[in-house]
């Protein structure tokens, strides 16, 4: 029996002595594990708005067996140290359910810390629903029967973008790929040489850089104009994809760029004009599906204050999976099964504004939509204040966007 249920259980039994009425079930706990300060916390507080919007939403509702869901906030202050200190206060803290999104890196300590969790405390296991966390490895050979990936990885990232471009003919035939120097950076990296026989196009260069560490993208800039390349493929995210549109624009650099989050807020108003023809492969464009996406779009900066970009709209819809399957379960004295949710959620399937949703059970990878896009001046929908938003190319339903289950995913299951 793990540390958690004899905390709770003990509570119980002190309900039972020392009052009349029954003792409640404990309520359902879902730990936030985010970067909330730092370099990268410009996408972790989006985290933290999507998932507080959504989970609000399921407390309308309802919740969870009739009680609110209480959200826990831990700051794991962008490095996987502090995140496998707050995993453990989370669990300590009574969390059934662990929620993360930006960093691999530290992704990839969170998933190892809730499966050595999971092996010491059976019965009394915990989940990790990664909503945007990309790295391959997640759902290759660290997967666990315990960890759900809601959002795209990186071959699903860089082959929808870069088949988008092709179809297009804007791909050109000289590519650059640069990266930050992790995971999730050298998977978008070997994904894209992967794809360079099958598209036709020369890789020129490859740059792997330190993470959140460089102030001036200057000198990396001067090394695209040097190799002479078309495109640049980039994974980069946070104040290292600022950083990067910020140079591109002050050196008007005439090279189109290809990217999985174009679409955090700052980068279009950083790049300026340079930006307009940049494309983007993203799991959601408000244009797609007006007629639904209007309602989200209005009510999500009704309840935050603004528009739902970059990560927020694949967050959003990773909690709703959660929630369809926690339908499927019944509370217990200790909030719920883990076991049992986990057996559901690898099962589920929503609705989103953009199409079905669903989960593959050999890897507990989403099986989403991809829209591949571009920057123009005919976006219904501006970002930054400039007049530039996002223009859907191609829509790639999430049967066409699904990539093979890796072999090195050797999932086992209880019992």
């Amino acid at each position: 029996m793990g540390f958690r249920k004899v905390t709770r259980g003990a509570a119980a039994m002190a309900l039972v002595l020392g009052a009349a009425t029954a003792a409640q079930a404990e309520p359902l706990k879902l730990a936030l594990v985010e970067t909330l300060s730092g370099p990268q916390a410009s996408t972790g507080l989006l985290y933290r708005d999507a998932v507080k919007y959504q989970i609000g939403k399921i407390n309308e509702a309802g919740g969870f067996g009739g009680a609110p869901i209480e959200l826990l906030e831990y700051d794991n202050q962008g490095g996987p140290v502090g995140a496998a200190d707050r995993v453990r206060a989370a669990i300590s803290d009574g969390a059934d359910v662990i929620l993360q999104g930006s960093s691999s890196a530290v992704a990839g300590q969170v998933t190892e810390d809730v499966r050595k969790h999971n092996l010491r405390n059976p019965g009394d296991e915990v989940l990790y629903v990664n909503l945007g966390s990309e790295a391959m490895e997640l759902t290759g050979a660290k997967c666990h029967y315990y960890h759900f990936r809601t959002s795209p990885n990186a071959a699903i990232r860089v082959n929808t973008l870069l088949d988008g471009m092709s179809e297009a003919g804007v791909l050109g035939d000289k590519v650059y790929a640069m990266n930050q120097n992790y995971s999730w950076g050298i998977d978008v990296q070997d994904n894209t040489a992967a794809a360079s026989d099958r598209l036709g196009f020369e890789l020129v260069e490859k740059t792997l850089h330190d993470v959140n560490k460089i102030q001036d993208f200057s000198p990396y800039v001067q090394r695209v104009q040097a190799a002479g390349a078309d495109t640049v493929i980039t994974g980069n995210w946070s104040n290292d994809l600022l950083l990067l549109m910020k140079a591109a624009g002050s050196a008007g650099l005439d090279v189109r760029f290809g990217t999985a989050f174009l679409d955090q807020p700052g980068n279009i108003g950083n790049a300026g004009a340079v930006a307009e023809g940049h494309f983007l492969s993203a799991s959601f464009n408000p244009e797609v599906n007006p007629e639904k996406t209007d309602a989200f779009m209005e009510d999500y900066k009704s309840v935050t204050g603004h528009y739902p970009s970059y990560v927020e709209p694949t967050a959003v819809f990773g909690i709703m999976l959660l929630q369809e399957a926690l339908k499927q379960v019944e509370p217990t004295e200790d909030g719920l099964n883990a076991s049992d949710l986990a057996a559901a959620l690898e099962n589920a399937s929503v609705e989103t504004p953009m199409g079905t949703l669903s989960m593959r059970g050999a890897d507990h990878q989403a099986i989403l939509p991809m829209i591949v896009q571009e920057v123009s001046r005919n976006a219904k929908h501006k970002s930054d204040g400039t007049e530039f938003g996002f223009v859907p190319v191609k829509v790639i339903s999430a049967a066409d966007a699904e990539q093979p289950v890796q072999d090195s995913c050797q999932m086992k299951r209880p019992g």
